[in-house]
């Protein structure tokens, strides 16, 4: 018998101090084939996702798996993102969490030529941070 895995329980340990203590759990997650996020949002092969109670729907963090739903730009969208993909978990008001090295095999976006499952456009939810703008807004002078 493989020994089990602690990471999947110190993931839920945290997330459950983050809600306990009225804290805002944040997940960065290593982007792969196997991780299914709006990738727009991913920078550097990760994003940051906001997995409170108020920002997902049917949370299930599994021993193998994170799935939920969570609105992007007002369209509900299925997350699944694999436990080995998890880099950290930590609470957004005091940054104070969890990371954990990420092992090669979980494909990092980018590596082989590896693309992720869901690459359809979405916008991220009001918890989250919004992308910066592309350019400096102008002011015109009307007579």
């Amino acid at each position: 018998m493989s020994e089990l895995s602690t990471k999947p329980y110190l993931i839920r340990a945290i997330y459950e101090w983050c809600t306990d203590s009225g804290l805002t759990p944040h997940l960065v997650v290593a982007v792969g084939k196997h991780t299914r996020v709006p990738m727009e949002f991913a920078k550097d092969g990760q994003i940051v996702l906001n997995v409170s109670q108020g920002a997902t729907r049917n949370l299930l963090i599994g021993n193998d798996l994170i799935q939920f739903s969570a609105r992007f730009n007002g369209a509900s969208r299925d997350i699944e993102v694999p436990i080995d993909a998890v880099v950290s978990i930590y609470a957004r008001e005091n940054a104070q969490g969890l990371s954990f090295a990420v092992e090669e095999k979980v494909g990092v976006h980018g590596a082989e030529g590896e693309t992720p499952l869901d690459s359809g456009a979405s916008s991220p939810s009001p918890d989250d941070e919004p992308p910066t703008p592309r350019s400096k807004p102008q002011l015109k002078i009307v007579k």
